[in-house]
């Protein structure tokens, strides 16, 4: 009798399983996208298309990368908001809509609609400007910043990574002018021209101009030093921790599509399983980003994190710092 009811407690166990197996398995139905608020050549797009081809084989259906730049980052939120489907993704830096709040006049989505799925990696940001430009290190820079104010320009990527840089600049009392750009990518032909003097944007962006000798890198705005570029000072090491930020990217779904909480963890698990390869992460690696996944917890933590940063800067900033 005993050896029954262990059977039946057993069976019906497996039974209760069944449902969120099913779910895990028929997800995905179709094909997948992944929306990313850069253009071709960022850190964010790199990653992706390498994903996008394991994860293609492993789910069974297209993973495809759509890059919705502009409106520092509005248009692609909304895109994967809009889309209300279980099956488009936000695949962004969180620099890309944690700012938001801050630097709109007018919220047209809700933050609490975009649902964190897995983080992916940290993107190596650094400083980087004209080879053109006769300085070496980060302090030679601000140096020369100080003693021409209001004639040099800068840029740097949307969101987060552009308020740190204005909010040192305003902390630091120096004068340069904001030059902004619809795709932080585009930015670097002017970079490489001398048309602005310092760029704060992914490395991957400037890695190809940097090795062709056209730009110069800086320092990388990481906590620490980067393994893959270990020539590169921290801007901590280089004397200016105020301009330390880490690059955060992963996926997030949008809540109101009502994504199973195990085809969540699916997705999370299986990028996890595509970074442990060598091949991936040691090409993301020599693109200047650092292999990190996480599940959506670790992810939403992360991203908190990078809020209470954002915060102590818009007590510099004041409100609205954008406008």
């Amino acid at each position: 009798m005993k050896r029954l009811v262990t059977l039946a407690a057993i069976a019906f166990a497996a039974l209760s399983l069944y449902p969120a197996l099913s779910q895990a398995q028929a997800w995905p139905q179709r094909q997948v996208k992944f929306v990313i608020p850069l253009g071709p050549g960022s850190g964010v797009d790199i990653t992706a298309r390498l994903l996008s081809e394991r994860l293609t084989a492993a789910w069974g259906q297209p993973v495809v990368v759509e890059n919705r730049p502009g409106g520092d980052g509005v248009i692609a939120v909304n895109a994967v908001l809009t889309a209300r489907d279980d099956h488009t993704f936000l695949f962004s830096p969180a620099s890309s809509f944690v700012g938001h709040p801050y630097m709109l006049d007018k919220m047209s989505y809700d933050p609490r609609d975009l649902q964190p799925i897995a983080r992916v990696s940290n993107t190596v940001v650094s400083i980087a400007v004209p080879a053109s430009l006769k300085v070496t290190s980060l302090k030679e820079l601000l140096a020369m910043v100080r003693e021409q104010p209001g004639k040099m320009n800068w840029a740097s990527a949307t969101g987060v990574t552009d308020l740190v840089f204005a909010g040192y600049l305003k902390g630091a009392g120096l004068d340069m002018d904001k030059v902004s750009y619809r795709d932080p990518v585009s930015a670097l032909n002017d970079l490489v021209e001398g048309r602005i003097q310092v760029y704060s944007s992914a490395y991957a962006i400037v890695r190809t101009q940097a090795q062709a000798g056209r730009v110069r890198v800086l320092a990388v705005q990481t906590h620490s030093r980067v393994p893959a570029l270990p020539d590169l000072p921290t801007v901590a090491d280089a004397g200016v921790p105020g301009l330390t930020f880490d690059g955060l990217v992963g996926v997030l779904a949008a809540r109101p599509s009502n994504l199973p909480d195990v085809a969540r963890d699916r997705i999370a698990a299986d990028i996890r399983t595509a970074l442990a390869d060598p091949v991936i992460s040691g090409r993301l690696t020599a693109t200047g980003q650092i292999v990190s996944p996480g599940t959506a917890a670790e992810f939403a933590a992360a991203i908190d994190e990078q809020a209470g940063l954002l915060a102590s800067i818009i007590k510099v900033l004041g409100p609205k710092p954008a406008k």
